[in-house]
Formats: structure tokens, C-alpha cells, sequence
């Protein structure tokens, strides 16, 4: 299922896991070397459900597609997949899938006793200091990028 959020600067796609029915697909067991193949390793394979290995929680998980460039300090790319997690904390240091004043944005949290700042991981954008005067809510903690080369 996906839902798609649009807002005056961009666009956010939701999608909601499906456990229930996964697409299982062959895992290497033994791993792929990055360097100097070893042809007389074995090569053992099984399936794995993307869906099982990556939802820890699957009521309070849900994907959304990154839009923008201002995470790409944090390894965030326009287009990548993330996994995103409602049931965990927001702490410090977290990355977020946060909706602010009308608009959804991926940041890295920033708590301390002076409150909350949203913080991109790109020098070309600038930090959101949240206030009590914004519409603020955390939607869910990052806790994996699914990238496409």
C-alpha cells in the first residue's frame, strides 16, 4: 500500500510493510567479499523475506521515500527507502521522519534542556529550531536506508 503526502516543496511516499505475504528472495551465506573473490569458498544460499529481516515492529513500521538532498551527510539520498519506526523513542542523535508546520522532513534530532532542533546533514540547509508555536510531530525513529545504485 502507499500513500503519498504532497507539500509546496516536495513530495513524500509512504508505504506500509506486508509481513504477512513477503517476497522471499536468495541470500548468499557466506557473504560477498569486497575484495579478492575466493573461488573455492563454498556458495550456500537460503531465502530471506526483506520485510522479516528489516521490521522489527510491523503495526508501527511503515517505508517512505527520501526527497531532497539534505540528509546526504547522514547517507540519505533523494529516492532511497527508509525504514521507519513508530514505536521507538525519539532520543537525541536519532534520525526522524518529523512533520512540521504542514510539511513531512527526515532530520537528525537534536535534544537538549533548550528543547528540540531539527538538523540536516548538508551545510546548504539550515537547522529548524522547533518552537511551541509549531505543529510538530515525530512520525517515526530511521532504522534502515534501502539504497538504489
Amino acid at each position: 500500500m502507499s500513500i503519498k503526502f504532497l507539500t509546496p516543496k516536495n513530495a513524500l511516499e509512504f508505504f506500509t510493510p506486508d509481513a504477512d505475504d513477503p517476497l522471499e528472495i536468495m541470500l548468499a551465506h557466506t557473504g560477498i567479499s569486497a575484495g579478492f573473490p575466493s573461488p573455492a569458498d563454498d556458495f550456500k544460499e537460503s531465502k530471506i523475506s526483506l520485510d522479516k529481516t528489516l521490521v522489527r515492529n510491523k503495526e508501527a513500521t511503515f517505508y517512505a521515500k527520501v526527497s531532497g538532498q539534505s540528509m546526504i551527510g547522514a547517507g540519505l539520498d533523494d529516492g532511497d527507502l527508509l525504514v521507519v519506526d513508530k514505536s521507538l523513542n525519539p532520543e537525541h542523535d536519532k534520525i526522524a521522519v518529523c512533520f512540521i508546520d504542514g510539511e513531512f522532513t527526515v532530520k537528525r534530532l537534536s535534544v537538549s534542556k533548550e528543547g528540540v532542533c531539527l538538523l540536516p546533514e548538508n551545510p546548504a540547509y539550515d537547522p529548524i529550531p522547533v518552537t511551541e508555536d509549531n505543529n510538530f510531530q515525530i512520525w517515526g525513529i530511521v532504522t534502515h536506508v534501502i539504497k538504489r545504485l
